[in-house]
């Protein structure tokens, strides 16, 4: 019996962005355990939103879609600033605030350029 798969699957920024999502959570599982309803799950319900609304845009028009690549990138933004806490905080090191800035300037290039895609559509 074969997989079924949806389009959005076959997104490269869909698939880094769950490459994110496990960084988060890797990373959020050091999180002291106060931070747990507070900064961990912030920056969990963001990493999961960029996943989200890439998925949940994918099947709609064009200008559907880049509405919901534009709610992803401001996800993305959101993700940048609890990193930031999370390292002014000492949750994270300075190398790993560095890993997930990377992964997240990745991910905002992308979704820059699938937008640009769309438009020209």
């Amino acid at each position: 019996m074969s997989e079924i798969k949806f389009a959005f699957e076959d997104l490269k920024v869909y698939e880094k962005s769950l490459d994110f999502i496990d960084m988060v959570y890797d990373i959020t599982c050091l999180f002291p355990k106060e931070e747990t309803y507070r900064l961990t799950s912030q920056f969990i319900r963001a990493a999961n939103s960029i996943a989200l609304n890439i998925a949940e845009g994918s099947g709609d028009t064009n200008a559907q879609f880049n509405r919901y690549l534009t709610m992803a990138a401001n996800s993305i933004r959101e993700c940048v600033v609890c990193s930031k806490i999370a390292q002014r905080q000492d949750y994270i090191t300075k190398e790993n605030e560095k890993k997930l800035r990377e992964k997240l300037a990745e991910l905002s290039k992308m979704i820059v350029g699938l937008q640009k895609y769309l438009t020209k559509k």
